[in-house]
């Protein structure tokens, strides 16, 4: 499960570093609460190079007639991936990697969620495999938009104390394979990140709501705060 995240890095040098074109248009940068629907940074392959170009995060099926005719898609299980109508033509013809600083995940004391802030233990961006797919609502293809799931697979032993499920995190040197750019076996990258390459910690109760934004969401939280 991958239900918020946070971006901080800039545009460009998201684009620097996964070696993409940036288009004009990409969502505001930093943004320590994004949530799904909003406009999200992905890369994906245009066949003459990288693009890093927005979507929207909540991939849509084509025969939905309106964006909301349906479940809210921001993920897809790997497990089924291949299979599921809203998803498998996508997963062979339209990945793509969402691009993020962070994500969080929320364990329950009692009735209260408590938030946890996770990056990559050596600080880089992480890089959540992803599909997509442009979507109009019916009689307007004139209007389309490009909509997008994050995938996700069951959680490695250290991230299952937190939540039983987290997303497919790509390796620099296997982005390549997911985008379709080194032939056939993207297949094989669909499972969890090794047991250290994440790291975590307590933040503020202040990003369980959806409205919330600062850098200090992404700070870490003591019982002296």
């Amino acid at each position: 499960m991958c239900g918020r995240f946070a971006v901080t890095l800039p545009a460009d040098a998201m684009a620097q570093l996964f070696v993409a074109t940036p288009a004009n248009d990409l969502p505001d940068v930093p943004n320590y609460n994004v949530c799904p629907t909003t406009s999200v940074h992905v890369l994906r392959n245009e066949g003459d190079g990288r693009r890093l170009g927005p979507m929207r995060w909540g991939f849509i099926p084509h025969w939905y007639k309106k964006a909301n005719d349906g479940p809210l898609l921001i993920n897809a299980r790997a497990e089924t991936i291949a299979e599921k109508p809203a998803f498998r033509a996508a997963c062979r013809e339209r990945r793509a990697v969402m691009v993020a600083s962070g994500f969080y995940e929320w364990t329950r004391d009692g009735d209260t969620r408590l938030p946890w802030y996770i990056t990559r233990s050596d600080g880089a961006p992480l890089a959540f495999a992803a599909i997509w797919q442009s979507w109009a609502s019916k009689g307007d293809n004139d209007d389309q938009i490009r909509t997008a799931a994050i995938v996700t697979t069951a959680a490695n032993a250290p991230m299952s104390a937190i939540h039983h499920r987290m997303p497919v995190i790509l390796e620099p040197d296997d982005i390549g394979l997911w985008l379709g750019e080194k032939g056939k076996g993207a297949a094989r990258l669909m499972h969890a990140a090794p047991d250290d390459a994440l790291t975590w910690h307590r933040v503020a109760t202040t990003v369980n709501s959806n409205r919330a934004e600062g850098p200090e969401l992404i700070e870490p939280w003591s019982d002296a705060d």
